[in-house]
């Protein structure tokens, strides 16, 4: 008994660091220019006197730039993982500026020119012309690539036959969680036609610098879109730090005039296959979990971690898990590589979810 406290205590604390390296996501300052992206939601990967490049967790992002400087600079964001469609506004206290669209390399990739007035602050916005639409869509779900990323591509051309928003992955993108890893699994994506959010796995801890909030942000966030609360949420020690609590506490609650409400992670609370080491480590902590969601008025979960496919309930909350990236896959099984095609239908408050194999089985 006094060595399973001991591990759920070490658990708990390096998930409580992880939640504090997601509060200081989307600040940083560099050469008189103090960039703050509103909730985090955004990496800030590289900063300079001349500009800032941001690998966006969300569809939409608002975000501020105070020049300290008494001299005017133009200053260059490079916002990559965004829709092919989004457009960047910005405004000063005076009024709206036109941000200078510099190129767009790729169709997620693009540069916009911003003119700084000395000792001002302009706020931006990346924006998307469907963010309210309550018109049925759809988005994709998957998890666990792990050493499997050389063969993504074959997931990604799979979904790009699908008309999905964006993507989500939840968890074990790759083997060992280092910076070489994260920075080849990103540039697999320029295969997938759409953005990839994230929240991060086991597999991402076995750096010990965990430099994954350096590559994709934070690992618990949350976003609305098209009449839908995403929430992703870092369980990747098999519990939840009591700060992501609060904030699960909080999203939930401001996410009460929204039609649906889903959240995604990497272990599961509890899972129906019984798999040693699949779930949290507390089932105390597991049922507390699962009625925060049920209290919540959660439509959808889905989980990674597991390496199969699974459709079952926690708390009469229909929940996945989707573990098909390419991870070694549970014996016997049958399933194989796959993601899930949620759709939505907002009007309706509905949530359905299909689970679509890549390897042709």
């Amino acid at each position: 008994m006094l060595i399973v406290v001991s591990l759920s205590a070490g658990c708990l604390d390096v998930a409580s660091d992880r939640a504090r390296r997601d509060d200081g996501v989307g600040r940083a300052e560099a050469h008189g220019v103090a960039l703050d992206v509103r909730d985090g939601l955004a990496a800030i990967r590289e900063i300079d006197a001349t500009g800032a490049s941001l690998w966006a967790g969300a569809p939409t992002l608002a975000l501020s730039l105070r020049n300290r400087d008494a001299q005017p600079r133009r200053y260059t964001l490079t916002l990559d993982n965004i829709l092919p469609d989004a457009t960047l506004v910005a405004a000063t206290a005076s009024g709206p500026i036109q941000p200078l669209l510099l190129e767009r390399p790729k169709p997620k990739t693009a540069s916009w020119q911003i003119m700084l007035q000395p000792s001002s602050t302009v706020r931006a916005a990346l924006r998307v012309h469907d963010t309210e639409q309550m018109g049925p869509w759809s988005f994709g779900v998957f998890g666990d690539v792990q050493r499997a990323v050389d063969a993504v591509e074959d997931i990604y051309r799979a979904m790009n036959r699908h008309p999905l928003r964006f993507v989500i992955i939840v968890g074990d993108l790759t083997s060992r969680g280092t910076r070489q890893e994260l920075a080849f699994f990103q540039h697999k994506l320029d295969v997938l036609d759409v953005p990839c959010y994230a929240t991060l796995g086991n597999h991402e801890l076995i750096t010990p610098s965990v430099p994954y909030h350096d590559y994709f942000g934070r690992g618990s966030s949350r976003f609305s879109f098209r009449g839908v609360q995403f929430v992703l949420l870092d369980t990747a020690s098999g519990t939840v730090a009591p700060g992501v609590y609060h904030w699960l506490d909080q999203w939930l609650s401001n996410a009460a005039t929204l039609p649906l409400r889903a959240v995604f992670a990497h272990i599961a609370p509890f899972e129906p296959a019984g798999i040693r080491g699949g779930s949290f480590n507390s089932h105390a902590e597991a049922a507390r979990f699962v009625d925060r969601l049920a209290r919540g008025r959660v439509d959808l979960t889905v989980y990674g971690h597991v390496h199969s496919y699974y459709a079952f309930q926690n708390g009469g909350i229909p929940a996945f898990i989707t573990g098909g990236g390419g991870a070694i896959p549970e014996r016997f099984d049958g399933v194989g590589r796959h993601f899930l095609r949620v759709d939505v239908e907002p009007r309706d408050r509905r949530l359905e979810t299909t689970m679509l194999r890549v390897d042709g089985r």
